[in-house]
């Protein structure tokens, strides 16, 4: 099992003496931090009020090897999608939790204010084959592009191997990716208030 704790702290935008200020009672950034690490056991008395903290289920502050979870890939700005150079494994939010075994879940991160999407947005996206494309028109999209890109935007046409997205920006022009070996289809949009 791998602890989680840093990932969810980090998520959540907190600091190791955040949270430990957060915790009921109280206790230590080093112990935290100690939990965090694995030099300290994470007992069920601390899952319970590490989770009670961070809000999460205390089941989230752990996991198997064995279970890829989602992973934020790209942040979406004024420019359009840009690649993250490390992926960030995402929170997973209950509701897709259950669901998150038939296909990839991938998360796009708003840094800017886009069409409808404002700065904090996480936009968690399932991924599906090329074939499947016409199940996501209409809808918007993100695509891989050649060298690690990104495209997004609504996914407006489908044809051969040629996926057209039009971007949420105005005045931007369609993009068209060839080939792409798969698309994410937005399912869940998450803002913080």
């Amino acid at each position: 099992m791998i602890n989680r704790i840093r990932d969810i702290r980090k998520a959540k935008g907190l600091t190791l003496a955040e949270l430990a200020e957060a915790c009921d009672p109280p206790t230590t950034a080093q112990t935290i931090g100690r939990l965090e690490t694995g030099m300290r056991n994470l007992s069920i008395k601390w899952m319970d009020r590490i989770g009670a903290a961070l809000g999460v289920d205390p089941e989230t502050l752990v996991r198997s090897d064995d279970n890829p979870l989602p992973q934020v890939v790209a942040r979406l700005g004024a420019v359009g999608a840009e690649a993250l150079e490390t992926p960030a494994e995402a929170v997973l939010p209950s509701d897709l939790a259950a669901q998150s075994s038939e296909r990839p879940l991938t998360v796009l991160s708003v840094t800017e204010s886009i069409g409808e999407y404002r700065p904090g947005d996480l936009l968690w996206l399932r991924q599906l084959a090329p074939d499947e494309a016409s199940e996501a028109i209409n809808r918007d999209c993100l695509v891989p592009r050649p060298g690690g890109r990104f495209a997004f935007g609504r996914l407006i046409d489908r044809r051969g191997t040629l996926v057209g997205l039009l971007p949420p920006g105005a005045g931007q022009k369609q993009q068209v990716v060839d080939n792409p070996p798969w698309i994410a289809v937005a399912v869940m949009l998450v803002r913080p208030l």
